[in-house]
């Protein structure tokens, strides 16, 4: 396969010590990875086993979770990685990348796997999903765990207001509301785009490893999959188009409404792109929330310092 050919979407869907799964919710079909913590090899059925669902950021895919999937399977959880809506191998729909629509994806995916209520653990956009989830669908969210995701009206505080914060996040946003360019700058040469951000966000320890370079690659090869770069973007331009809609007014509006379930809210000390005075900002919004650092890592904290991060998601848990 050249570097610029497309690659099918079932190119996501890598061997290891968990089975991949079809799940069609809220009127379409997620492609769905769960850990198998069974000696015999099966996946958990029993709905009295607390469920954990795993969501990824930008121009990422499930395997971002790969770490914590299993080592939380370990400790006795039906934990279930999502590709969402548009990424890797699940449905690619034309509309769909609006928080209200993004929020009845996971609460309808929680009830598809036979459950009422989850632990819903994201990172940077996968995070926001689980805020827009907590806040639309309470009753099936017992908690929610964030790394480098602050709450979205936090965010846009400091967007608006700190400078630093301004900088980092603002320019990438706004280039990714123009049309057409923005998927073919993330597609061309072998999704090398995404390799710059990632190598711009990472810390400096984990992005010279190997499992850098392996993740790396097999981001550049979800990305490519068709319609996942235009996917991705969809979920930007719509938080910015709704800021001058009734509908992002109504959202922000409703999303204004405290979080009262424990959240945990992690960043990477080194995580110059999502700053820690953002992930800190909002308190009000989440009063039973722990804001825990993660030493030595950037943006990835999940992947760079997978053991700090799965030990502080099985405190929240305990």
């Amino acid at each position: 396969m050249s570097s610029n050919s497309q690659p099918d979407p079932s190119a996501v869907r890598y061997d290891g010590p968990w089975a991949h799964r079809d799940v069609h919710a809220n009127g379409i079909r997620f492609h769905v990875v769960e850990a198998m913590p069974a000696a015999n090899g099966t996946v958990f059925a029993d709905p009295d086993t607390p469920l954990i669902v795993l969501l990824h950021g930008f121009g990422d895919f499930w395997w971002s979770w790969r770490h914590q999937l299993t080592a939380l399977a370990e400790r006795g959880y039906r934990t279930v990685a999502v590709d969402l809506r548009g990424y890797g191998d699940s449905d690619k729909p034309p509309r769909g990348y609006d928080g209200w629509t993004l929020a009845g994806d996971i609460a309808g995916l929680i009830r598809a796997l036979g459950h009422t209520d989850a632990t819903l653990v994201g990172h940077a956009e996968g995070g926001l999903v689980c805020w827009a989830t907590a806040v639309l669908h309470p009753r099936v969210v017992r908690s929610i765990a964030l790394v480098s995701s602050p709450h979205p009206a936090a965010l846009k505080q400091s967007v608006l207001k700190d400078g630093r914060q301004r900088k980092t996040w603002l320019p990438n946003f706004l280039r990714y509301q123009l049309p057409r360019y923005p998927e073919n700058l993330l597609t061309k040469d072998g999704g090398a785009e995404i390799e710059r951000l990632m190598r711009k966000r990472a810390g400096e320890r984990w992005s010279a490893t190997a499992e850098f370079a392996d993740t790396v690659a097999r981001m550049r090869t979800a990305i490519r999959i068709p319609g996942a770069a235009h996917c991705a973007l969809e979920y930007q331009r719509w938080a910015f188009r709704s800021q001058w809609r009734p509908d992002g007014a109504r959202f922000m509006e409703t999303m204004r409404e405290p979080v009262r379930i424990p959240v945990l809210a992690m960043y990477g000390e080194q995580d110059h792109y999502v700053l820690a005075s953002s992930v800190r900002r909002g308190q009000e919004l989440s009063p039973n929330r722990s804001i825990v650092p993660i030493p030595g890592v950037g943006h990835y904290a999940h992947q760079e310092n997978p053991e700090a991060v799965t030990a502080e998601i099985a405190k929240l848990l305990s």
